[in-house]
């Protein structure tokens, strides 16, 4: 037994792979197991993953059965959603938002992700889908592993319904993100589910040069692991000289670390811009890394709102 204490742990080294049978309990993490990787995994919850854990083997049902991992309801982007607004990590986050509360539980199919679309970004997803409904399972068309296409991940079979995903309704589930207008910032939370590398190296990027404005907190929560490797980069040295402070372990919408935490708070995650009003004395903004970057500097929302107009008709 590895005790690793992350709510990203296929950010770990040795994994499971393709079809292989786990046990997992964390919402986003079920569901990136699941979608990303093609392991198979229902929600377990606390004492019966520990149970099967302890047998070697779970109930052969639910995700584990072929059948039952077929996408019922497909969302498709629309024509008017621009080509560089899809390769946008920000663009998983919104599109995971308002999936999750369409879906709730089912298994939906999104067609019209470019196949380069990022962990990063299918992390995005899973931790959007399983806080905004009930997913445990997404198919992205070209991107994970069991939708090569349509068909496969429809399991030969038409869809319970089709939705249209259109600039219109990703800008208001974008708004729907955000609880506070732009405005001065008091915080500035990222990393939920916990920071990547990757990400690490785009913030590092992002911060060159500059400084966290005096009187704002920006948090960055990750696990050990990755942090040592951001460590062996330098970036963590750089970024805490820059006024970024990186917690391990953890998550800072309910940390004991961040119980001060009041007023106009700026995020890139939409599981924390879901979950934190309800769980901390906060108002919150949503925007990309690169916004938040921007803001944290600034001392105030700033957001490009370039990307969400859509493309010309």
């Amino acid at each position: 037994c590895r005790p690793v204490w992350t709510c990203a742990p296929y950010q770990l080294p040795g994994g499971p792979g393709l079809g292989d049978h786990i046990v997992g309990s964390e919402s986003n993490a079920v569901t990136y197991y699941n979608s990303a990787v093609g392991a198979r995994t229902n929600k377990y919850g606390d004492f019966l993953d520990v149970c099967c854990a302890l047998l070697g083997r779970v109930p052969n049902a639910g995700l584990h059965l072929d059948d039952n991992r077929r996408g019922q309801i497909l969302f498709r982007l629309a024509d008017d959603v621009p080509e560089v607004l899809r390769a946008q990590e920000m663009l998983a986050h919104v599109l995971g938002h308002y999936v999750g509360k369409a879906a709730r539980s089912a298994i939906p199919v999104i067609d019209g992700l470019p196949a380069s679309t990022t962990l990063d970004s299918q992390k995005a997803i899973s931790a959007a889908t399983a806080a905004s409904g009930g997913v445990a399972l997404f198919h992205a068309v070209g991107v994970t592993p069991e939708a090569p296409d349509l068909e496969t991940a429809l399991g030969g079979q038409d869809p319970v319904r089709v939705e249209v995903v259109d600039m219109e309704t990703l800008r208001k589930a974008r708004d729907d993100l955000s609880t506070a207008a732009p405005g001065p910032l008091d915080m500035v939370a990222l990393g939920t589910p916990h920071f990547s590398f990757t990400e690490f190296a785009r913030l590092a990027d992002f911060m060159k040069g500059q400084n966290v404005a005096s009187g704002l907190t920006m948090y960055v929560s990750t696990s050990r692991h990755i942090r040592e490797l951001a460590a062996q980069k330098g970036w963590v040295e750089d970024l805490e000289r820059a006024g970024v402070q990186i917690i391990v372990d953890t998550c800072t919408y309910f940390t004991p670390a961040v119980r001060g935490a009041t007023g106009r708070v700026m995020t890139n995650s939409a599981k924390w811009a879901y979950y934190a009003p309800g769980m901390l004395p906060v108002e919150v903004c949503f925007g990309s890394l690169e916004d938040c970057v921007r803001s944290a500097v600034a001392g105030e929302v700033r957001r490009d709102e370039s990307l969400w107009r859509g493309r010309a008709a």
